[in-house]
């Protein structure tokens, strides 16, 4: 996991109501970087940094929405909770329908606030967590052989060492040899931690004949 500290990214070009935000964020203990546009938000934002952003739905320059969808393209799953002041329902719907964790309507309730950011935290921290595990299990996969890789995807389908062998034209004792060497690069104990792993990395088995 990133070790930089979990930040609540506020943009609002209200100035009143960022600082009402920050001081009522860091009242909870939470790392809050706020900022007055869209714009330099994205000029300091780190993908890198774990978090969430409570954003306002309409502001000059880049909105809410348009942030929401720069974001995307870049590839960003930071959480985001919209605030607006407009209740303005059509935007609150595509900002869901667009994973916003939330719209809130300004004034929102300080407990329901913090609530919707610890939770949205948390989904941040989950993902992440996820992506690091999934790239983990990528990379050991990435060490295997062409052959070796033939052998996971035969495993994965479920068929035995005999049958492998007649499949690719070889020995079941060299099936063994290739079998033992996958599962240590996978770093498994088992066949079914093995199948585990491989779906999770998208592994296709072979097809059946």
């Amino acid at each position: 996991m990133n070790d930089l500290a979990t930040t609540v990214f506020v943009v609002d070009d209200e100035l009143s109501v960022r600082q009402a935000l920050v001081r009522l964020l860091r009242l909870a203990r939470l790392n809050v970087a706020a900022f007055s546009s869209a714009e330099a938000f994205l000029e300091c934002y780190d993908p890198g940094t774990p978090g969430c952003l409570v954003l306002d739905l309409a502001m000059p320059g880049l909105n809410g929405l348009e942030l929401q969808e720069a974001l995307t393209g870049r590839g960003s799953s930071l959480p985001i909770i919209f605030l607006t002041g407009h209740g303005d329902l059509p935007s609150g719907v595509m900002a869901m329908k667009r994973g916003a964790v939330d719209f809130l309507t300004k004034p929102a309730d300080a407990n329901d606030l913090i609530e919707t950011v610890r939770g949205a935290i948390e989904k941040d921290r989950v993902t992440r967590q996820t992506r690091a595990e999934l790239t983990e299990i990528q990379r050991r996969f990435a060490t295997l052989t062409p052959r070796e890789h033939e052998v996971l995807c035969q495993v994965v389908c479920g068929k035995l060492n005999k049958q492998i062998a007649a499949d690719l034209g070889t020995t079941e004792k060299t099936i063994k040899v290739h079998r033992a060497r996958v599962m240590e690069k996978a770093k498994v104990g088992s066949l079914a931690e093995l199948v585990m792993l491989a779906q999770r990395a998208r592994i296709l088995p072979c097809q059946p004949t």
